[in-house]
């Protein structure tokens, strides 16, 4: 099994229950075994600012699933969310579900990239999944989480939701 971390964001509709939902329908995939849920965060929007505020968090689960399969599994549960793809990059969505890392693989393809090729750029990443293990390594950039958020110069806003 392999050890995947996933990151979660809504910013249209119900955010929190959209992230809860996600969540659920993970949960009830008999290949992707659930260990942590971090907590949520209200994030500030990176790239198109014109647009609500995000809720942001992350998951670490097992899988016996390929990162090809897991991706198409991401995929349908934002369809179920009635994720919409727009012309906007970063632009506004009901569900955004990111495989981050998946154990120590390296993997580029024109369609999915492990290690996230913009995680160790974002708060609203790395701070949820500081939460959950501070000091994983990340397989490219050889630093704990904990030292790329300290690296960070200067982020968008992030808070954590009680």
């Amino acid at each position: 099994m392999a050890v995947v971390y996933i990151g979660l964001g809504s910013n249209l509709g119900r955010k929190r229950a959209n992230i809860r939902k996600a969540v659920k329908l993970l949960d009830k995939k008999k290949d992707i075994k659930i260990l942590k849920v971090s907590s949520l965060y209200e994030t500030e929007p990176v790239g198109y600012v014109k647009q609500d505020w995000f809720v942001n968090a992350c998951l670490k689960a097992e899988t016996n699933l390929s990162p090809r399969q897991l991706l198409s599994v991401l995929k349908d549960i934002e369809k179920k969310l009635k994720r919409k793809r727009r012309f906007i990059k970063w632009g506004p969505r009901t569900i955004d579900l990111d495989i981050l890392l998946c154990d120590n693989l390296k993997l580029k393809t024109k369609d999915l990239v492990i290690p996230h090729p913009e995680m160790h750029k974002r708060a609203f990443v790395l701070i949820p999944l500081m939460e959950l293990e501070p000091n994983l390594i990340h397989p490219t950039k050889r630093k704990s989480i904990l030292e790329l958020l300290a690296n960070l110069k200067k982020s968008k806003r992030v808070r954590k939701l009680a």
